[in-house]
């Protein structure tokens, strides 16, 4: 098992893509702590999962806010107590409000960026203290579509997803000597309670075509999340060490193939590609 005795962290755990990561990292023998919004989701995915834990594996659930510091502070408190920690998964997020740019509210707009950057912040800000003094660890941020193609009517998600590979990028940089691997994941499109808001939002508020993209894969299946859950197990175990600052697609990458996967990542191509004065038909200053 890839994972076996690692301790792993993994918010927004309960259900969802979440639950997935929860279930594919217990899989790999990790021990899990996991935190929900509610205690009431915890404890059904803790009654749930337990069946499957194997003689001497852990399996920790919490309710947390995490975009609330004291909250995130008690996770890790709890967390800790595993032992080392030695991956943590920041799945936690909301797609925010739906609609026009012009009709979002600040109220709106606020939440999306304390729940999907600050709270993603927050626990990077633990993981990395948690981290440094053992020289090794694996972060692992989920991004998304909003990272890498315009949004319209979600520009809240869009903008968040976007500035979540951008922290991933610079804590890589932050932390490379400190052989902490920072990285971003996208799924691709699931079928998750985020496709049902998408539903429940309607064709004039979530627009025409990506209503009708989110109807399809309510009825007809969208991507496999066990793909994107196996993607998190890999960066979080050694056969990944060293590959760092990458915003991977677990659909479209050959991460599945990690020598070729290495010999491509040496360039930008897996990252918020960076504007150089080539691109603007113009050689650097000497």
């Amino acid at each position: 098992m890839k994972l076996s005795g690692h301790n792993t962290l993994i918010t927004g755990g309960s259900q969802g893509f979440g639950r997935h990561i929860v279930e594919a990292f217990l899989a790999e023998g990790a021990n899990v702590a996991f935190c929900a919004r509610t205690a009431q989701d915890v404890a059904q995915a803790q009654a749930a999962l337990a069946p499957s834990l194997k003689p001497g594996q852990q399996l920790v659930g919490l309710a947390c806010d995490v975009a609330d510091p004291a909250s995130v502070a008690a996770l890790f408190a709890r967390a800790t107590q595993l032992g080392p920690l030695h991956a943590v998964v920041n799945n936690a997020g909301i797609y925010g409000p739906i609609g026009p740019t012009e009709e979002v509210t600040l109220a709106d707009w606020t939440q999306a960026w304390q729940i999907n950057v600050t709270g993603t912040l927050l626990v990077c800000q633990h993981a990395i203290r948690a981290m440094k003094p053992h020289g090794i660890g694996k972060i692992i941020n989920i991004s998304g579509g909003g990272a890498t193609n315009p949004m319209p009517r979600f520009v809240a998600y869009a903008a968040t997803k976007a500035a979540v590979v951008r922290l991933t990028e610079t804590l890589a940089e932050e932390c490379r000597a400190n052989r902490i691997d920072v990285n971003a994941v996208a799924p691709g499109a699931l079928r998750t309670r985020l496709t049902q808001q998408v539903l429940a939002a309607g064709p004039d508020k979530a627009g025409a075509d990506f209503y009708a993209k989110n109807k399809k894969w309510s009825d007809e299946g969208a991507a496999d999340p066990k793909l994107g859950a196996g993607l998190c197990v890999w960066l979080a175990s050694a056969e990944s060490d060293g590959i760092t600052g990458k915003l991977i697609s677990a659909q479209w990458d050959p991460w599945k193939d990690p020598a070729k996967f290495r010999a491509l990542a040496t360039g930008d191509v897996y990252t918020l590609r960076r504007i150089v004065p080539e691109d603007r038909v113009k050689k650097p200053t000497p």
